[in-house]
């Protein structure tokens, strides 16, 4: 059998090497309280730009994943560390780089009763505690569907709540490990039931062999759940041992799907190449509470 050749990145696959004080200061900071980020575990394209404006999603709960995922490039094993105090080292972190908007995710950890979820929740406490202006984002796993695991994250009232639906309903068991679409969808569903004031928010990377009509699919799946945010990027392989890349998008295809999203009623919808789920999230929960808002008004 002949070897699949990689197709070549476009030109407009670009990454802004950007590694000034800024950007070294965040690394060291991150290495001094032995905390880890998705910039650096996902190779995230923008970490360089996001470290250089002071921004960053921390990764909590080790950096050891469960699952294996074929599009991630996250380790993948049995974890071992639980940190208690890790919620504390994180707040410390985000105080000093006195943000106005925190991420928190994590990998998925399966072997925990909760999936992790009271560490989430005592980290969003946290950051609360040193920053009360700080608007504060989780992005968590799907706690393999486990209600009471999404109860103690919801109950501590994130700004917003975001967990990644990834793909399309038809490719997602080749994609993901041990996720499912419609439980993906169940999870958004339940956190708008359990606070309906919290804006949720989910993501689609496109590159994986699916549909144009499977995309606007999925928009509407989401928005069937009332989710308020999208973001849509262009999947890029971490390694060979990794999905192939079927198809690039070119920018202008993401900017119609901008405007599909728009058009669905999502309050704010990220689309471009080099778009990920936390990329600009400070301007995200802007456009949520805005939106939120607007429609108290006209209620």
């Amino acid at each position: 059998m002949a070897k699949r050749v990689k197709e070549p990145k476009p030109d407009w696959i670009r990454i802004k090497l950007t590694t000034g004080d800024n950007y070294q200061e965040m690394k060291t900071m991150m290495r001094s309280k032995t905390l880890h980020t998705v910039c650096e575990e996902a190779r995230c394209p923008n970490i360089y730009e996001c470290w250089a404006n002071r921004t960053a999603t921390f990764m909590i709960l080790g950096d050891i994943c469960t699952r294996a995922c074929r599009f991630c490039a996250v380790n993948t094993g049995l974890p071992t560390e639980l940190d208690l105090q890790e919620p504390e080292r994180v707040a410390e972190a985000a105080e000093q780089m006195n943000l106005q908007h925190c991420v928190i995710t994590s990998v998925a950890r399966d072997d925990l009763k909760d999936g992790g979820a009271t560490i989430f929740a005592e980290t969003v406490k946290a950051v609360r505690r040193r920053l009360p202006l700080c608007s504060v984002e989780v992005l968590i796993p799907d706690f393999l569907g486990d209600r009471d695991s999404l109860q103690i994250v919801m109950d501590a009232k994130p700004d917003i709540l975001n967990h990644n639906i990834e793909t399309v309903e038809r490719l997602s068991d080749r994609v993901r490990a041990k996720a499912k679409y419609k439980r993906s969808l169940e999870l958004l569903a339940r956190a708008k039931e359990m606070q309906p004031n919290i804006p949720t928010k989910s993501s689609i990377m496109l590159g994986v062999g699916e549909e144009y009509h499977e995309i606007l699919q999925t928009m509407d799946d989401l928005r069937a759940v009332d989710c308020d945010i999208m973001t849509i990027g262009q999947y890029l392989q971490p390694s060979e041992k990794h999905l192939f890349v079927e198809k690039y998008y070119p920018p202008e295809e993401f900017a119609a799907l901008k405007q599909e999203g728009l058009k669905r009623g999502f309050s704010h919808v990220e689309s471009a190449p080099m778009v990920r789920s936390s990329y600009r999230a400070h301007e995200q929960v802007k456009s949520a509470t805005k939106h939120a808002e607007q429609a108290a008004t006209h209620a």
